[in-house]
């Protein structure tokens, strides 16, 4: 198990009162991850949250303006923290390629636990975003949001991705399309092994992830190598 302190850089125009900061906030938080997880984001709302942790609608929306923005604060989190592992995992890898590898690693399975913020079940986020992540961005007034900056964790974590390709080749032109493509794609066969198994070649059984983790390395190195020949 992880046991370090870490900080989250979360865009504070996502909520009205930072979360983080109270019993209150903290259960807020907690509990929407554990009943988007088990209704889904559209069956979900702050009314049946209010039932679930004792508390009122009101208090709800003195966190968080609507449903759309609390889910874009738990998507950032997520962001953040996959973020915050890969640096944690590839601090000591031997070489760029071996820290590739290791980046992807967290990419497929960024649901260990974290022993510093015991109030995100991260397995259960992880879930929230394979099956709905992408709801946070493709949405009409996605370019509104991006101006707000909703999306900068996201970014970094592509930018962060996109650096550690460059080491294991800084001439592949195409840094921040892999690294997104590699964020998507893992979610997507995840999804697909799941619930849609004729779009994938990953079967869901036990072990799965380790294929896609194969998969996605296999595709990495091609595009980034294969370039060059």
């Amino acid at each position: 198990m992880l046991k370090v302190t870490i900080e989250l850089d979360i865009n504070k125009n996502l909520y009205l009162k930072n979360p983080e900061e109270t019993e209150l906030g903290q259960r807020i938080v907690q509990h929407s991850i554990l009943l988007i997880d088990e209704i889904g984001f559209e069956s979900f709302t702050f009314k049946k949250l209010a039932d679930k942790i004792a508390s009122t609608e009101a208090s709800i929306y003195r966190y968080f303006e609507n449903k759309h923005l609390l889910f874009v604060y738990l998507v950032n989190w997520y962001w953040e923290w996959m973020k915050f592992r890969v640096g944690f995992y590839t601090m000591n890898a031997n070489g760029p390629v071996e820290k590739l590898k290791s980046a992807i690693r967290v990419i497929v399975d960024t649901s260990q636990r974290s022993a510093s913020v015991d109030y995100v079940d991260t397995e259960a986020l992880h879930r929230i975003m394979v099956t709905e992540g992408t709801k946070a961005y493709h949405k009409k007034n996605v370019d509104e949001e991006n101006k707000e900056g909703f999306f900068l964790s996201y970014k970094a974590l592509c930018s962060k991705l996109a650096d550690i390709i460059l080491e294991a080749n800084p001439h592949f032109s195409y840094p921040r399309s892999l690294a997104s493509t590699l964020l998507e794609t893992a979610n997507n066969n995840i999804y697909f092994a799941q619930h849609l198994p004729r779009l994938t070649d990953i079967r869901h059984e036990p072990g799965f992830l380790e294929e896609v983790v194969r998969m996605l390395t296999a595709f990495a190195l091609g595009c980034i190598f294969g370039e060059e020949r």
